[in-house]
């Protein structure tokens, strides 16, 4: 028989280590400073829902004041409800808009069958949404992404393009009018899953990539939960590995002068330590 006062707890201590990793990520990238007017993307999935949770609740007892304003954009995906979101934001009075911009009609007719949608789709909405932060004079833009999604793009980006690069909690546009903030880094995918079904948001699942089958992210993703499964500990020490990087130990020219060191370069010392592993 589940126990009502061991669920409480439990969805307590949730929301609980939720909210203490958002505030580590801002803190730590400074995300959010005094004055700022966050614009939260809510695209209505389990993420971007508990993003909006999250620093809603973290901004009442913030030692900064900082303003949140919800963006929903309405891609027009067929049997897209559109009257779910406003009726939800409206009865917990946060201020929103809804932007409708078809999308999903440019995307279907440009790219090829058989091919992955996202690529495109993420331009056209960053497009989007970049536009409407300079209309409500937003100064930061805040993302759902998460730990495993960040790790996702590393792993892809290694495997299929040839970089070591991932998603940072804070970037700002190529044209340097925006500042995109990811205060979710730190969160776990099942954590927030979990805190999605206790506070039952409205969730809105994408049609549009939800059809596909052939997403490398999906594949690189069940790898990722294969492994945790497996290794325990595995993505942790991964996600850590993001957060201490060893350019000496690496190959990239352009980030580390190997042509001009020398015996006694003190500067380097640090750097050049012998790795955790080699081999020999």
């Amino acid at each position: 028989m589940n126990d009502p006062r061991k669920a409480h707890y439990e969805a307590a201590k949730l929301a609980k280590r939720l909210r203490r990793q958002v505030g580590e990520a801002i803190a730590d990238f400074n995300l959010i400073e005094g004055g700022d007017r966050v614009m939260v993307c809510l695209s209505g999935g389990k993420d971007s829902h508990a993003l909006l949770d999250l620093l809603l609740a973290l901004r009442e007892n913030a030692p900064i004041r900082f303003e949140v304003i919800a963006v929903n954009l309405d891609q027009k995906q067929p049997g897209f409800p559109g009257r779910v979101l406003p009726d939800y934001l409206s009865g917990r009075g946060v201020p929103f808009r809804i932007v409708e911009q078809d999308t999903y009609s440019v995307v279907k007719r440009v790219v090829p069958e058989g091919k992955t949608y996202c690529s495109l789709c993420s331009r056209l909405r960053r497009g989007a949404l970049y536009r409407v932060a300079g209309e409500l004079g937003a100064t930061k833009i805040a993302l759902g992404h998460h730990r495993d999604d960040l790790l996702a793009t590393f792993l892809l980006n290694l495997f299929f393009g040839g970089q070591l690069k991932a998603m940072p909690a804070k970037l700002v546009s190529d044209d340097g009018r925006h500042v995109v903030i990811r205060p979710l880094a730190y969160a776990r995918e099942d954590d927030l899953a979990a805190y999605a079904e206790v506070r039952r948001f409205p969730i809105i699942s994408c049609s549009l990539c939800g059809s596909q089958d052939n997403l490398q992210r999906r594949v690189v993703r069940e790898q990722l939960r294969d492994w945790e499964r497996k290794h325990p500990g595995r993505i942790a020490s991964m996600t850590r590995a993001l957060a201490n990087v060893r350019p000496s130990h690496l190959l990239d020219r352009a980030l580390f002068d190997f042509a001009g060191l020398a015996p006694g370069d003190l500067a380097a010392a640090g750097e050049l330590r012998e790795p955790l592993f080699a081999e020999g």
